[in-house]
């Protein structure tokens, strides 16, 4: 690939720009300096912002110069849905979700160095704006009738909740975010979602009125599964870069789990693998499927990036080990509990026999069965056969004192919980 452009298309990161030819141009001449925004909405950032990131990360590592936004100022009002108002939340907790996406941040992309990414919160320069400063020197050069045609300003404005007028200035912010940017460090380009074009192109606009210049915008397709439906959610839950609030074990099995129609393009977007390996790869799914190469390989890179290699290695053990390939005696107790935390299970305790601890987990219906089921080879405890009905749980039986794992053929796991 001859240019960063190229890579970022083949990659299946560009849906939208301003002026395809005239950006490419800009980035093949560079360096050029580009800038992306994250809102904090919520303690975290989440699987749609770890494609921004990525596309910083290309952009960073071709030589040109990365501006991070952090919206302390727009988290403070927030983006329009359009499904309904979102509730505000304090300025203490927005100035602390700040601070943590900042350094949830800072492992994607190089802060030091010659050519180092700048954070930047925008609410140091809307702060000390007065009302009528914004209003005047910035509202002016907004036009209603444009502002109202954007989707998700017009989707509330079409509903019966209508739209505050809080939520319908935050495209003014934004555009006011790009102008700051553009006068303070010479930026052009800005990133974002797809689903963000409208906000982004009040950044752009402004700047023509406002300095007589063009600048660039870049825009991500919204990523989806072979059915359409937007990738990122699991069972309803979103897929968070926190480990507090997706563990890494939960991050691994999202990405290990992907189908195999949409891996190969989830590799391109979210590894670093070149085309040569990616044809290996997408071979190995044609020839092999069973295999689950390009999911292993998604999943671990995936997790190494966001997690570390060593959180990486824990869960990958786990999984060995969790299917009867691995020392559960050698996971750590956070990745232990991640690991078993979903499983089907019960209550058991020191001196409960394993006949009995087989009903408690709900493996088998009765002791009858569960004395069949070890009579015939067919139970293990913590990976280990058992053969004794009569034989005791205990202390050691325990995986760091809190769950016992017990299996009825090779795929029914049931996690023992230690009681009193």
């Amino acid at each position: 690939m001859s240019d960063i452009f190229d890579e970022l298309q083949w990659r299946g990161l560009v849906a939208q720009t301003t002026d395809e030819s005239a950006l490419r141009q800009a980035l093949a001449d560079g360096p050029i300096t580009a800038y992306c925004g994250f809102d904090p909405t919520a303690p975290s950032l989440h699987f749609g912002n770890l494609v921004q990131l990525i596309v910083m990360r290309h952009l960073q590592r071709a030589g040109h110069r990365i501006i991070c936004l952090v919206g302390g100022s727009t988290g403070l009002i927030g983006d329009p849905r359009p499904s309904s108002e979102r509730i505000l939340k304090t300025k203490e907790q927005t100035a602390e979700w700040v601070a943590g996406i900042q350094e949830q941040v800072r492992p994607f992309l190089d802060f030091e160095g010659d050519n180092a990414a700048v954070m930047v919160n925008n609410l140091d320069w809307t702060a000390p704006l007065s009302a009528l400063d914004f209003l005047r020197d910035i509202g002016k050069h907004f036009r209603v009738n444009q502002m109202i045609k954007k989707d998700a300003v017009a989707a509330r404005l079409n509903s019966d909740e209508g739209i505050s007028y809080t939520e319908f200035s935050y495209q003014i912010l934004q555009g006011l975010d790009y102008l700051q940017l553009y006068r303070d460090f010479g930026c052009t380009l800005q990133t974002g979602g797809q689903d963000q074009w409208g906000n982004l192109t009040a950044g752009s606009d402004l700047i023509h009125r406002v300095e007589g210049k063009s600048v660039h915008l870049l825009t991500t397709p919204l990523i989806t599964d072979a059915a359409g439906t937007k990738f990122g959610k699991s069972e309803g839950n979103a897929i968070w870069l926190n480990s507090e609030m997706t563990s890494p074990w939960a991050f691994y099995q999202y990405w290990i789990n992907v189908e195999d129609a949409s891996v190969v393009k989830l590799l391109k977007v979210f590894t670093d693998r070149g085309p040569d390996e990616i044809a290996r790869l997408e071979q190995s799914l044609a020839e092999k499927p069973f295999l689950r190469e390009c999911q292993k390989a998604l999943a671990a890179d995936v997790t190494t990036l966001v997690h570390g290699a060593a959180a990486t290695a824990a869960v990958q053990a786990a999984s060995e080990a969790l299917f009867g390939k691995g020392d559960l005696t050698g996971l750590d107790a956070r990745t232990l509990r991640d690991a078993t935390g979903e499983l089907p299970g019960g209550e058991v305790s020191v001196g409960m026999s394993v006949t009995d601890a087989l009903v408690a987990v709900g493996l088998v219906d009765s002791r009858n069965a569960a004395r069949r089921v070890i009579g015939d080879g067919g139970a293990s405890l913590n990976n280990v056969k058992l053969s004794d009905p009569e034989q005791v749980l205990g202390e050691d039986d325990f995986l760091h004192g809190e769950v016992a794992l017990l299996r009825r053929g090779r795929k029914s796991l049931a996690a023992g919980r230690r009681g009193a």
